[in-house]
């Protein structure tokens, strides 16, 4: 069973690995932006792991895709959230 989760894990690994380092809302260029970078709440990386979490590593990729090209300087943001199922 492990095998068949494998896929979602480390997509999920990778992520984390990116929140920690190049992210402007949670790595080491935060200190640019305070104030937080993302304009959707939860953040397009949160995001990103909670919708590859419930609906699985195609369907979330395909949903957090859809979130990163609507995040773009003249898109009004505001709350986001992983839809239920």
């Amino acid at each position: 069973m492990f095998l068949f989760h494998f896929p979602k894990f480390f997509a999920i690994f990778l992520i984390r690995i990116y929140q920690k380092t190049l992210s402007f809302d949670h790595g080491l260029f935060k200190i640019f932006h305070p104030y937080g970078y993302c304009q959707f709440h939860p953040t397009c990386s949160e995001y990103a792991i909670g919708v590859i979490s419930r609906f699985g590593l195609l369907k979330g990729v395909f949903l957090a895709s859809w979130r990163v090209l609507r995040c773009h300087p003249w898109s009004k943001g505001g709350i986001d959230e992983v839809p239920s199922k």
